[in-house]
C-alpha cells in the first residue's frame, strides 16, 4: 500500500482543483465504502482522498418552488426524519430507513450513495419513480443528468473523472399522487436488498391509475423500470387483478443472476411479490390513506 494524499475541501471550488482530472482520486464524505473496499481487499487506497464533508454547501435539504433539493452530503437519517420528504416524497423515506445501521444513516449520505452505484442501493428506485435528476459539478460548470441515466454498471456512472455530485433535485408530484419503496430482506440489522421495488402512482378523481413507474433494484445491473409492471396497473382501479399483473410483469422485467445471497429462479420470483407491495402501498397512499414508514418491516412482520 502507497503513500495516500488526503486534502479536506472547504468549498466545491477547492474539491474540483484537489480532484483535477479525477485520475488517481477519490472524494469521500463519511468514506464508509471506500474503507470497506479497502479492508476487504476488492479496491486499493488511491493516490488522492478528497474529504467533502466540511464543504457547507454541499449539506441541508429544503423544498424550494414545490421541488425537493437535497444537497449531496445529506445524510439518509435526515432525509427518513424530514417532514416534507415524508409527506410529498414518500418512497425516499421508505428507503432512506432502511440503510444499514443508525450510525450508518447517520455517516452516509445521499451523493455517496448514488455515486457508489450499486444495483442493491436503497435510494435509487425511489429516486428514479419520482423522476429526480442529479446535478454533477466540473470546473466548467453543472450539467442536469436524470437519474435513470445516472449509472452505466455496477460501481460505473455517466460522470466524468474530475465531476463532483453537488446534490439531487425532485420534482413535485400531481395531487392523488403517493409512492413507495419495500424491499426483501432476511434479517433487518444492517442488511441490503436481496430484493427491492419502488413504486409511484397518480389517480383520478375517481381512483382510477392514470400514472405509473415502477423501479426494480437489485435485480440487473443497475436499477431499472419495469415496462410490464407500470401498464399492468394503468387504467385500473389497483384491484386483486391488476395487482397480480404487476407481479407477472416485474417478474418477467427482472435480469436477476445468482449469488451467496439468492439464486435467479428465487430472485425473479420474489421480484413479482415485492413490486406487487410497493404498488399496493403506493396506491394505498395515493388515496390518502396511511400506511408506516418505512413500509417494509410492516411485511416481514407478517401483519398485511
Amino acid at each position: 500500500m502507497g503513500d495516500v494524499a488526503f486534502h479536506t475541501a472547504t468549498t466545491v471550488a477547492e474539491a474540483l482543483t484537489l480532484v483535477g482530472d479525477g485520475s488517481d482520486a477519490r472524494v469521500v464524505a463519511g468514506g464508509s465504502d471506500l474503507m470497506v473496499g479497502v479492508r476487504s481487499g476488492k479496491s486499493p487506497l488511491p493516490g488522492t482522498v478528497v474529504a467533502i464533508h466540511r464543504i457547507a454547501e454541499l449539506h441541508g435539504l429544503g423544498v424550494v418552488a414545490g421541488e425537493l433539493r437535497i444537497a449531496a452530503l445529506a445524510s439518509h437519517a435526515e432525509i427518513c426524519a424530514d417532514a416534507d420528504v415524508c409527506s410529498g416524497w414518500t418512497a425516499l423515506a421508505d428507503a432512506s430507513a432502511l440503510v444499514g445501521s443508525h450510525a450508518t444513516r447517520n455517516v452516509g449520505t445521499l451523493g455517496g450513495n448514488l455515486m457508489n452505484a450499486s444495483p442493491a442501493m436503497e435510494t435509487g428506485g425511489p429516486l428514479m419513480v419520482l423522476g429526480a435528476t442529479v446535478t454533477l459539478r466540473s470546473a466548467a460548470g453543472d450539467r442536469a443528468v436524470p437519474i435513470e441515466e445516472l449509472w452505466t454498471g455496477p460501481g460505473r456512472t455517466v460522470a466524468s473523472p474530475g465531476e463532483l455530485c453537488t446534490g439531487v433535485v425532485v420534482p413535485a408530484l400531481p395531487a392523488h399522487s403517493g409512492s413507495a419503496y419495500v424491499r426483501l430482506e432476511y434479517r433487518r440489522a444492517m442488511e441490503i436488498a436481496i430484493v427491492g421495488a419502488s413504486a409511484c402512482v397518480t389517480l383520478d378523481e375517481s381512483g382510477i391509475v392514470t400514472s405509473a413507474r415502477v423501479a426494480l433494484t437489485a435485480l440487473a445491473p443497475t436499477i431499472i423500470r419495469s415496462p410490464a409492471a407500470e401498464a399492468a396497473i394503468l387504467g385500473t382501479d389497483g384491484d386483486d387483478a391488476a395487482l397480480d399483473a404487476v407481479a407477472a410483469g416485474a417478474s418477467a422485467d427482472a435480469r436477476p443472476i445468482s449469488d451467496l445471497r439468492a439464486n435467479e429462479d428465487y430472485r425473479r420470483a420474489m421480484a413479482g411479490v415485492i413490486a406487487k407491495r410497493a404498488v399496493a402501498v403506493a396506491a394505498q397512499r395515493a388515496r390518502g390513506e396511511s400506511f408506516p414508514i418505512p413500509a417494509t418491516p410492516v411485511f416481514m412482520k407478517g401483519s398485511v
